[in-house]
């Protein structure tokens, strides 16, 4: 019964966190960690009135809830006992996410198909902003049975992660290094973009400068700079880094590549109004790939991993539990822009 008031008391720290929501969250949690199994007896009112100090109606109103989920049951003169340890249909998942980009976008679709509507979501956004990061882990803690999140690259993330329960967190999108043994499906940045300008070397050789846009205060990874740098220096490829894209800059003979899809728009603009062909008269690459790129301007050259598969395996790792350890593999798709 310790491991069951263990759950219970650590709803406590969540701010917010009714101590109704306290007590349900606490079971359903002692469950799903296996400290209570089907046909195990709950703690008595006067247990938890005498550990807790609960009001008897805020006990009831709690046990009522999770015999009307179907998890709980009550027998006459014995108490209450689990009476189902599926709560899969009644799980509840905090999705944060960087924002939602289309690529973001794709990833929300698949995984909320996946998991079917026994699963209820709640998505967020840390919009690359460490402060939110925190509020928003802060806020969720405790409140949901799984938590999915996009980590931000900095020295408190490790911190802020850590406040979560690590068996019921599963890190997508990027990796970085927290405590503790944890599930995570994301992608690589370094090597992997390395490969892709081995990959393009030709093709960018035969234009007189490559241009890459990387916006330090905001989401590009430092990895793919630091790939950029190793590239350029490698094959002396003449070049540029470039914090953004000011519109009507393009110029005849130069590639171009940014992780930014509004820069890419007014890249595409540009071309059109000072009639420049991507792919001959400039070369243009972008990173994470979606539907749109295949078609406009006969298609835009790209590399990202696949969000799709990163989505279904976010969902299979909610659907059952099981541990994950996984590095979407990046893929590069030529196009007629590079």
């Amino acid at each position: 019964m310790n491991d069951v008031f263990k759950q219970i008391y650590e709803m406590e720290g969540v701010s917010g966190l009714s101590k109704h929501d306290q007590l349900v969250n606490g079971i359903l949690n002692a469950i799903q960690n296996k400290a209570l199994q089907q046909g195990d007896l709950l703690p008595s009112v006067n247990n938890l009135i005498n550990e807790f100090g609960f009001a008897r109606e805020t006990i009831a109103k709690a046990y009522k809830d999770l015999v009307t989920r179907g998890i709980v049951e009550s027998k006459n003169r014995v108490g209450f006992y689990v009476s189902n340890c599926d709560i899969s249909q009644h799980l509840k998942v905090a999705l944060v996410l960087f924002a939602f980009d289309a690529f973001q976008e794709t990833f929300y679709k698949v995984f909320r198909a996946e998991v079917g509507q026994g699963v209820h979501i709640d998505v967020f956004f840390h919009h690359n902003n460490i402060d939110v990061l925190e509020s928003t882990i802060q806020n969720i803690r405790g409140r949901y049975g799984l938590f999915v999140v996009a980590p931000i690259p900095h020295k408190r993330t490790a911190e802020i992660l850590g406040n979560l329960p690590m068996d019921r967190f599963l890190m997508i999108d990027r990796y970085e290094k927290i405590s503790g043994d944890f599930s995570y499906v994301a992608q690589e940045f370094d090597k992997s973009s390395y490969r892709v300008f081995e990959e393009l070397k030709d093709t960018i050789k035969q234009y007189d400068k490559m241009i890459y846009y990387h916006r330090p205060a905001a989401d590009t990874p430092i990895e793919i700079l630091h790939a950029f740098k190793s590239f350029v220096k490698t094959h002396k490829i003449k070049h540029e880094i470039l914090t953004e894209y000011i519109p009507g800059t393009l110029e005849k003979g130069n590639v171009y590549f940014t992780i930014n899809n509004t820069e890419l728009w007014n890249m595409l603009k540009d071309c059109k109004v000072k009639k420049l062909k991507p792919g001959k008269d400039v070369g243009i690459l972008s990173h994470n790939d979606e539907v749109v790129k295949e078609l406009i301007f006969d298609g835009i050259t790209t590399y990202s991993a696949d969000f799709k598969v990163m989505a279904e395996k976010a969902a299979e790792f909610v659907l059952t539990r099981k541990k994950i350890q996984e590095i979407i593999p990046t893929v590069l798709i030529r196009r007629k822009s590079l």
